[in-house]
């Protein structure tokens, strides 16, 4: 609350000040509202802790890019084939001087996700109509209590919220950057021998297991020139590259098919769970996919519960979801925060490997697929038609900048929200309650979906600032919200990605 007030008077005497608002998932939508009367104030300040520009700066010394004279095209390894990946490859395969090859080692893969994804990404990633399973326009909030509020009164009838399944849009946008140009190797890759010294122009030599579409498949290697690590939380190339640790959530997600009479409730509708319950410090959701739903949970703070959680918000949901038959169950980490380190020399990362997953929210799809775009545009200009390998100091002034411009705000916001929101039964409440505001909807939905603030009403703000304290006072004097359980697991919960 003390940034919220900071950033609520910096809007009053910069009234004309507008920062990109990068909501992230369903849950954004309502938090983002708060996060509204500070962005102005935490965008004019640092980047969220951790953020690793000038780490990676202090790791090697700044050059500009040196020629590349090779006997051979200059060669770009994208590391994974979800959408940062994806997205990265489509960009640089247009480049005729650049051979793209783009690993993958499931062609199939299905991700445990939410799947929700921004209206503005339909538009921005040209997405066919066939890769949105359902276009929810309602949600239901559910408070630790079991209040029930109905959202989406503000949306217009061409506006939604796309739910899709990873393994549908994950292959869409892989295969579209194969159509482009990029080559696709079905492997996995188990290391990577960086330059010596960080050279400027030595290559970068990937050691990987060609599957090939087999179970089994031989060891094989690859020199080259720029790598792109798009390969998710357990990134190796985050590894190879001593990108740092960073905390992580685990996402958990069952695949539930009810039946027809049972579906047509969450035709166009999502609906998430907050209590401590279903999650010490996330949420819990049923989203409706093509023909069945994921009903999931995920924590930071308590990972060894994660399946008492799931068990808890399938129990919050039983009666609609009832008979259903589990037909796939997921789980995955998630990043916390940036990698201390996102650049060294001529490797870069990108999506889940940089950690551009939000937190309140956990998502991280559309940041996935910007992030691959943007790394992409800005290291293929700079190689100038594949003539010129660049240096780890164009790649932080171009793409690092760009990205931390856009959306390093937004990382920081959310962080402060899942502080004031999640720490306790009480505080979930007044965020259901504010929920049922029709400014609130209104200016979060617009926000989400286009990627803008939308509105700057200081009124309505100071409005809202106070009507949230007011219900956080109330909530914590009611006697009737369940108390915080408590739990320790001091050894597990200091465990870092790495």
């Amino acid at each position: 609350f003390p940034a919220m007030t900071l950033g609520l008077a910096f809007r009053i005497r910069e009234l004309k000040l507008r920062v990109m608002a990068g909501k992230t998932t369903v849950v954004a939508l309502i938090l983002g509202v708060c996060a509204h009367t500070a962005y102005a104030f935490l965008a004019s300040g640092p980047l969220p802790l951790g953020t690793g520009r000038r780490n990676a700066r202090a790791s090697f010394t700044p050059r500009m890019g040196a020629k590349f004279d090779a006997d051979r095209k200059m060669r770009v390894a994208v590391i994974g084939g979800g959408p940062s990946g994806a997205c990265a490859a489509e960009i640089f395969a247009q480049e005729k001087n650049i051979d793209t090859y783009i690993f993958e080692r499931k062609m199939d893969n299905a991700k445990p996700c939410g799947g929700a994804i921004p209206l503005c990404m339909v538009d921005e990633f040209k997405l066919p109509d066939d890769v949105i399973d359902r276009k929810v326009r309602k949600m239901l909030m559910i408070s630790p209590t079991g209040k029930e509020v109905p959202i989406g009164q503000t949306l217009k009838p061409d506006e939604y919220i796309g739910m899709t399944r990873r393994e549908i849009l994950d292959g869409f946008l892989r295969n579209r950057a194969i159509e482009y140009g990029a080559k696709p190797i079905n492997g996995l890759v188990t290391a990577i021998d960086v330059p010596k010294d960080n050279s400027a122009t030595e290559p970068y030599t990937l050691h990987y297991t060609n599957y090939n579409g087999e179970k089994m498949g031989p060891k094989e290697s690859l020199e080259v020139d720029i790598v792109i690590g798009a390969d998710g939380a357990n990134s190796r190339t985050a590894k190879s590259i001593d990108a740092g640790q960073y905390n992580y959530a685990i996402a958990f997600q069952e695949r539930i098919k009810i039946d027809d009479e049972k579906m047509a409730f969450y035709e166009e509708l999502a609906e998430m769970y907050v209590g401590d319950d279903v999650s010490p410090d996330f949420y819990g959701w049923v989203f409706p996919k093509y023909d069945h739903v994921g009903v999931g949970t995920g924590t930071v703070v308590n990972r060894p519960a994660i399946k008492q959680y799931q068990n808890a918000i399938r129990k919050r949901c039983e009666k609609k979801i009832e008979g259903g038959k589990i037909i796939k169950i997921e789980a995955h980490p998630i990043p916390e925060h940036y990698r201390p380190k996102r650049v060294l020399n001529r490797a870069a990362l990108v999506g889940d490997a940089a950690g551009y997953v939000t937190k309140c929210s956990g998502e991280g799809i559309y940041f996935a697929a910007k992030s691959g775009r943007m790394a992409a545009q800005a290291i293929s200009k700079l190689t100038q038609g594949g003539t010129v390998l660049p240096s780890q100091k164009e790649i932080e002034d171009t793409y690092l900048r760009d990205y931390d411009m856009s959306y390093g705000a937004t990382y920081a916001v959310l962080d402060l929200l899942q502080q004031v929101f999640y720490r306790s039964n009480p505080a979930r409440e007044a965020f259901v309650e504010m929920c049922d505001s029709e400014y609130v909807q209104r200016v979060t939905f617009d926000s989400y979906l286009y990627k803008r603030v939308q509105g700057n009403d200081p009124v309505s703000d100071i409005k809202l600032l106070f009507n949230t304290v007011s219900s956080l006072v109330k909530q914590n004097l009611r006697p009737d919200v369940p108390k915080d359980q408590t739990f320790s697991n001091p050894v597990e919960s200091l465990a870092r990605l790495g």
